[in-house]
């Protein structure tokens, strides 16, 4: 029996516009009923609240997860004006892949129960059906249209229909049972001999426009890289289990030259002796599927981590003589384009988006061309980090989606897998992983003379972030002093002699005012709605420094470093944490502060009084509230409605301290203010902004 296929990402084009619409209402709640049906595997409630694997949430979290991203998106794209569960919303946003930000405490969370989860799953369905049935439509979609952000949710759910069966396949036994929509392949035997296929040169230009995209699609797979590959080998199938048996009983595992560091500390800490899904019972070898164990397929691809796959590679040249190595992004590339494999997904022939089993297959079950398995069955790990192609931009509504990855630390997969569906099994999708996760990822070898070049920079490149970073940590101009530092110094000197326990920096962006309040404050916790910002702090008090570039001129730039040593901010470091959060719907966990610094925030909030009326709950008694902005208000980001401040109220002006006053008086009385404190942001060699920020301090009453 197979599986039910999932519908193919729909086309942007065409002219019937309510045909269109249809398509994608069907492509919502097929994707909806598909990912709620992967969650009836779980055998009991429980196996919703144990974690499968110590580096991600339980799986409550991500039942609720994908429902919650649809309803943040659409709030912050202004196509839905309130939240359907503002806890849920908080709860659910952030803690799915492993970065330092995550917040994957289990003291942090009071879950939920399964049929809450349900019921709001249920509420979120009618939310976004009533949107696709109702929103105007015009064809071609693009990127700014309001149906892109639709889609996006559709496809972000696709990927976690992905990422969920792999954390239900590193769950233990008991916690799942067979299900009649998850069949596996029957089709198991001894696995063929893999060859060598020559791949010939080839002439690549790799990228999508951004202003034709003709399906949906992520930040990083636009803009343009002109390259050319030469000559190479390419294994003809994927890495069978029989093939990589011979590493592992050659002792792979246990001999070190094989290893890079990274590697070989994953590998010490995991006490890995064998890929992770196959299992030694009895002197035979199994392989644990998503519900179930099976005597070993070893005509099936084996499933590894990048560091697993590199190490097989250096066995392999060593025993052969010849040059074996993973594959780049470019590489694949060019094999896929000799193979005949087009760029968009469609009716192919592969073991794919759920069209043939729950599982993966033989590795010679689906040809292309001369290969086997271009796409399809497991993904391939590259040896390629994740990049930005230029022309790069990051998506206003999912800014971090892709820019967290940029760390040389994520290195591409391709092709796909089994149960790759919409956007992931477009072969022009790029996607990225930690070298030691596991996803149903395996890999094909080439023989290659010439060198991998990563065209990863180690430099901060992203115009916006990076002057930010010399904003809080670069030069002063103008005799202007660092505006961060200023204002840690107002706070600490009203402080007093009052407890310094723990602050919040609140939109703390590349994190200063966090480090700095550190010298005074026992704990220091730095919040940012932007992952892009909060990953500045996070590589400070992980690794003490960064590189950055800053504009000179046109296409012209500079290259600068900053470090915590340099600023006398590295013995702070320890006491310092950054998370990624919403402030006008922050989680129950961020609370008992003495002192809030919100620093040119609330100019940029969709509903600042939202926030502004429950701050006070976050603070401790006599705790302090530090209020700075230039008072900006663009309706961008506040909607006209939604400014405190600013406007003609019963034919006088009304300014936004009024209002500070108005909505703060209950719980506050200010201490001090207003201040007027410069700042100067560099935006090119000539080109700066100057602006005063009004500064007001707060006392809890």
């Amino acid at each position: 029996m197979k599986p039910a296929p999932l519908p193919a990402t729909p086309l942007l084009t065409g002219t019937d516009t309510e045909q269109k619409r249809r398509e994608i209402l069907d492509y919502f709640h097929a994707t909806f009923d598909r990912y709620e049906q992967l969650f009836e595997v779980l055998s009991c409630p429980e196996a919703y609240y144990i974690k499968p694997i110590a580096l991600r949430h339980p799986l409550i979290f991500y039942f609720g997860h994908t429902a919650t991203f649809f309803i943040n998106k659409l709030l912050l794209a202004g196509l839905i004006e309130e939240r359907v569960n503002p806890g849920f919303e908080s709860m659910f946003a952030i803690g799915v892949d492993e970065m330092s930000w995550d917040d994957l405490s289990d003291v942090r969370y009071d879950w939920p129960g399964v049929d809450d989860v349900r019921a709001y799953r249920r509420q979120v369905r009618a939310v976004v059906d009533h949107l696709i049935r109702s929103r105007p439509l015009t064809l071609p979609i693009g990127w700014e249209d309001p149906f892109w952000i639709i889609l996006m949710g559709i496809e972000h759910e696709r990927i976690h229909l992905e990422t969920s069966s792999v954390l239900i396949r590193q769950h233990a036994l008991n916690f799942v049972r067979p299900h009649p929509a998850w069949p596996p392949c029957d089709d198991r035997g001894e696995a063929p001999d893999n060859e060598l296929v020559s791949i010939p040169p080839c002439q690549l230009r790799i990228g999508r426009d951004r202003s034709a995209p003709t399906i949906y699609g992520w930040d990083n797979e636009f803009g343009c890289h002109e390259t050319s590959t030469a000559a190479f080998q390419a294994s003809r199938s994927l890495v069978s289990n029989r093939e990589f048996l011979a590493f592992v009983e050659a002792g792979g595992y246990a001999d070190e030259s094989l290893w890079q560091e990274e590697g070989a500390a994953w590998k010490k800490f995991s006490r890995a002796e064998y890929p992770t899904f196959w299992v030694r019972q009895s002197g035979q070898w199994h392989l644990r599927l998503m519900l179930e164990e099976i005597a070993m397929p070893w005509n099936w691809p084996v499933e590894t981590n990048y560091h697993e796959a590199a190490a097989f590679c250096r066995w392999k040249a060593r025993s052969t003589g010849q040059p074996v190595r993973l594959p780049s992004e470019d590489e694949w590339q060019s094999l896929r384009h000799f193979a005949g494999v087009d760029d968009l997904p469609g009716e192919s022939t592969a073991n794919i988006g759920l069209g043939y089993a729950a599982s993966s297959c033989p590795v010679n079950r689906y040809a292309h061309g001369p290969l086997f398995d271009v796409i399809g069955n497991v993904w391939q790990w590259l040896e390629t980090p994740i990049y930005p192609f230029p022309g790069f931009a990051v998506h206003p509504i999912y800014d971090d989606f892709t820019t967290p990855t940029f760390d040389q630390r994520h290195n591409l997969i391709k092709g796909g897998s089994w149960i790759s569906c919409g956007n992931e099994a477009a072969p022009v999708s790029r996607y990225a992983f930690r070298r030691h996760f596991f996803q149903h990822a395996g890999f094909r070898y080439v023989v290659a003379d010439q060198p991998i070049t990563q065209p990863a920079s180690h430099y901060e490149s992203d115009r916006l972030i990076s002057e930010y970073i010399e904003f809080h940590y670069g030069d002063e101009y103008f005799g202007v002093a660092n505006f961060p530092l200023r204002l840690t110094e107002l706070a600490i000197e009203a402080m007093g002699q009052r407890p310094a326990g723990k602050a919040l920096d609140l939109g703390c962006a590349t994190g200063r005012a966090t480090f700095e309040l550190a010298r005074h404050f026992d704990h220091v916790t730095g919040l940012d709605f932007s992952a892009r910002f909060i990953g500045v702090g996070t590589q400070l008090a992980e690794r003490g420094h960064l590189r950055y570039t800053l504009t000179e001129e046109g296409e012209l730039v500079s290259y600068k470093e900053c470090s915590l040593t340099a600023l006398g901010l590295a013995e702070v470091a320890p006491k310092v944490e950054f998370f990624q959060g919403d402030a006008c719907n922050l989680k129950a966990v961020f609370s008992g502060y003495d002192l809030i610094l919100a620093a040119n925030l609330i100019d940029r909030l969709y509903s600042p009084a939202v926030f502004l009326d429950s701050v006070h709950q976050r603070l401790n008694p006599g705790g302090l509230l530090m209020l700075t902005s230039p008072y900006t208000w663009l309706p961008e980001h506040t909607k006209r409605e939604e400014w405190i401040g600013g406007f003609k109220k019963d034919g006088e002006n009304f300014t936004t301290l009024d209002g500070l006053k108005a909505i703060l008086g209950k719980h506050f009385r200010l201490l001090k203010g207003p201040l007027a404190v410069p700042f100067v942001i560099r935006e090119t060699k000539r080109k700066f902004q100057h602006t005063l920020s009004e500064v007001t301090i707060w006392e809890k009453m």
